[in-house]
């Protein structure tokens, strides 16, 4: 299984990578470049709208539009330069930022916090305490924290067939399955699943249709892994990057599973010899995503 770069974005934190069946495009962010991508794959049109302040996750709205977070706001996004807030999370911890949010089966935007890692100019910021929280925001702009959990890195959203919903917390290297109280949408009984993967550290994820779920191992890791519900490791793919960072199931049968990476603390001249950091890559790996759910 090859993976292979298919547009060289040289983003600096490639992030929240998302398939639109209805434009038929990828979306995603770069969180540090301040930018907004969208790239048609089969085609290779590419739009990027710039953004004033650092997006770090979208999802898709049912009414056509998008949702977007950025450091401290959630806002509503219509596929112009314009963002109408919808929501402020964690306003009273001012060293917090937002990070990965994906719209999850109940039409709701569940999002993490973590404390920022980077300054107003983009540049790295050492992480000192576990700060982030999981969140679930509605299309009412109400905003709910779902679990008590404390995490350094807030990563990886996905809900699988079992009800359960599967997180990660990248400092930690380890992934969590979790209970959903179908009442309160509150998380429960949490367990560890993946606890010290030895290549790299877990970034974002996507389910196939087989109910697997594909993780990103970034820091280094190089390479996607396939695991079960239950956190056994099926599959691990290279990669040609070394910090591979979110992904997506799209295109045709949605049958190609696409991947962001980043070029964040990679030093100069290790970028000079391996320009597709920071890249869009694909790879066919013989099995169909599932369709993205939708906010609202």
């Amino acid at each position: 299984m090859t993976a292979d770069l298919i547009f060289a974005a040289a983003n600096v934190v490639g992030e929240s990578l998302i398939w639109d069946d209805d434009r038929k495009r990828l979306l995603w962010v770069d969180i540090i470049g301040k930018f907004i991508h969208a790239l048609d794959p089969k085609t290779f049109d590419h739009q990027r709208w710039e953004t004033d302040d650092f997006a770090t996750s979208l999802g898709l709205r049912r009414d056509g539009g998008a949702v977007v977070a950025f450091t401290k706001k959630i806002c509503l996004w219509n596929y112009d330069n314009q963002f109408y807030p919808l929501a402020t999370v964690e306003p009273e911890l001012s060293e917090n930022r937002l990070n990965e949010g994906v719209i999850g089966p109940d039409g709701a935007f569940w999002v993490g916090t973590m404390q920022n890692n980077f300054a107003a100019d983009g540049n790295p910021v050492e992480i000192t305490k576990n700060t982030g929280r999981l969140y679930r925001c509605k299309a009412d702009g109400s905003v709910n924290s779902i679990s008590e959990d404390l995490f350094g890195i807030t990563n990886t959203l996905i809900w699988t067939n079992t009800g359960h919903l599967i997180t990660a917390d990248t400092l930690k290297n380890e992934l969590y399955r979790y209970d959903i109280d179908p009442a309160t949408t509150q998380l429960t009984d949490r367990r560890k699943i993946v606890s010290g993967f030895e290549r790299g550290l877990p970034d974002g994820s996507a389910m196939d249709a087989d109910g697997y779920i594909w993780n990103c191992r970034v820091a280094g890791g190089g390479c996607i892994m396939r695991i079960d519900p239950e956190g056994k490791v099926d599959q691990v793919i290279e990669l040609p990057c070394s910090c591979p960072t979110s992904c997506t199931f799209g295109g045709e049968d949605l049958s190609t599973l696409y991947i962001t990476s980043a070029r964040f603390t990679i030093d100069h001249e290790y970028l000079r010899a391996n320009p597709q950091e920071g890249g869009l890559f694909a790879i066919k790996p013989g099995v169909s995503g599932l369709l993205e759910h939708r906010f609202g």
